[in-house]
């Protein structure tokens, strides 16, 4: 049996519950002192360490002039991809273009009537930085992270869009992503990966421009140096392993459910694939379904491990209690694969992104539904966000006081500068009032 369902309310169901409320791991995994030494490389040796673990690690004869992809292999990309799959990114880009149009913030301000003026000013960041993993071996192009990362830049107003994704063993980059890129607006595209391509971001080196933002996903190296350079530039967050979480009732069907645990657990061995069910009978259709669909998978030996790993099946009492558990356990993926999903909704306080009702799985989100699929993992949902346009903007505060305002403001803005200690802040007020202005 790959998992074995426990009540929440027994003992082993709330040891699991206070095991995934306390699953939250820090980049690194043993590989910080190893990524120090790669991001210290980059920064002092520039191209020429970028290419040296190019060549090490993704493409033996990987040149400094290969770095950046040229021209003639984005033409070159067109030929290589087909009709259908452009129909496809064309409607993709079309629906997450949609979505993150509506987050864009405006700048806005607030007069007073002693003549102050106070506001907000939303500017766009200069220049971001797009990680897309290269997939298994680069055979399997990431066309989702090139849209998702690079379309809310654009619309955020970013002017400076620079790609970075690991060569495959003869050098090159999949046309998906080369078409993908363009479709977006995106030319600026380097061959680099893992840590040594945060680096560059981060840095800039002769080839690569240093970056103001860096957003994406990709392995624990590059998890853990985008930790190391946060502070230094932004990042979207800390990404952990895939998550979901269905809460599911008698209205479910077994096939469904199944399917969609499997589509989590297939992203990696440590992915967690979590079943909560008001309905008993429901947990032996499930794993019956999960042993019928495994062997069908690619990726059945990476599914079977994260399943039989991290896998937990936990019956409730009630639709309430089941609510009340997927709320603190802040889940990454939420399905509400129950009979009124939308009654629900209300109730739901923590969670990545919310699929509701049976016909919505998860997948759906990771492609083509418009809502970003960079989303919070291992609890952090509880107070974080997907990735949007948001992360692309930074606000600037406005004031602007006039004469009598300041006058009308000065004792209070003195009186806690003084409480402070802060003389010359007081003295800055004072000074002003003194001159009459």
């Amino acid at each position: 049996m790959l998992i074995s369902a426990v009540n929440i309310s027994a003992p082993e169901g709330e040891r699991l519950v206070a095991g995934l409320l306390d699953r939250f791991q820090a980049a690194g995994g043993g590989c910080q002192d190893s990524v120090v030494e790669i991001l210290q490389e980059v920064k002092e040796k520039g191209d020429a360490a970028v290419v040296a673990y190019g060549q090490q690690f993704d493409a033996p004869n990987l040149t400094k002039d290969q770095l950046q992809v040229n021209s003639k292999e984005l033409i070159a990309a067109y030929d290589q991809v087909d009709l259908d799959f452009l129909e496809t990114l064309t409607k993709a880009i079309e629906r997450i273009q949609d979505f993150h149009e509506r987050e864009m913030e405006d700048s806005w301000m607030q007069t007073r009537e002693d003549g102050t003026i106070v506001g907000r000013l939303v500017r766009p960041v200069d220049s971001a930085g797009l990680y897309v993993p290269g997939g298994k071996g680069g055979s399997t192009p990431l066309v989702s992270s090139v849209l998702m990362n690079g379309i809310p830049a654009s619309i955020a107003g970013v002017k400076e869009r620079i790609m970075v994704t690991p060569p495959g063993k003869d050098g090159t980059i999949s046309p998906h992503l080369l078409v993908a890129a363009q479709e977006i607006g995106i030319t600026e595209i380097f061959k680099a990966g893992s840590a040594w391509a945060i680096g560059a971001l981060a840095y800039g080196t002769e080839s690569i421009p240093k970056v103001d933002v860096i957003v994406g996903p990709g392995n624990q190296y590059v998890a853990e140096a985008k930790r190391q350079v946060s502070g230094m530039v932004r990042i979207d967050m800390i990404a952990g392993p895939s998550e979901v979480l269905i809460v599911a009732d008698k209205t479910a069907k077994a096939s469904h459910v199944a399917a969609d645990m499997l589509a989590q657990a297939e992203h990696d061995p440590q992915a967690l694939a979590i079943l909560i069910t008001t309905h008993e009978p429901l947990v032996g259709e499930v794993l019956a379904e999960l042993e019928r669909q495994l062997p069908l998978l690619n990726r059945h030996e990476i599914a079977r491990a994260a399943l039989t790993n991290h896998g937990v099946i936990l019956v409730a009492d009630s639709l309430e209690e089941a609510i009340e558990v997927a709320n603190e356990i802040a889940i990454e993926h939420l399905e509400l694969d129950i009979a009124d999903p939308w009654d629900q909704l209300p109730h739901i306080r923590h969670a990545g992104a919310i699929f509701l009702g049976s016909n919505t799985p998860e997948a759906a989100g990771d492609y083509l539904a418009g809502p970003n699929h960079v989303l919070p993992t291992m609890g952090t949902a509880k107070f974080a966000s997907a990735l949007g346009v948001e992360t692309f903007l930074k606000k600037s505060s406005i004031i602007s006081y006039s004469k009598a305002a300041l006058e009308a403001d000065a004792e209070h803005i003195m009186r806690l500068a003084k409480l402070e200690g802060l003389d010359g802040h007081a003295n800055s007020v004072a000074i002003r009032l003194q001159n009459d202005f």
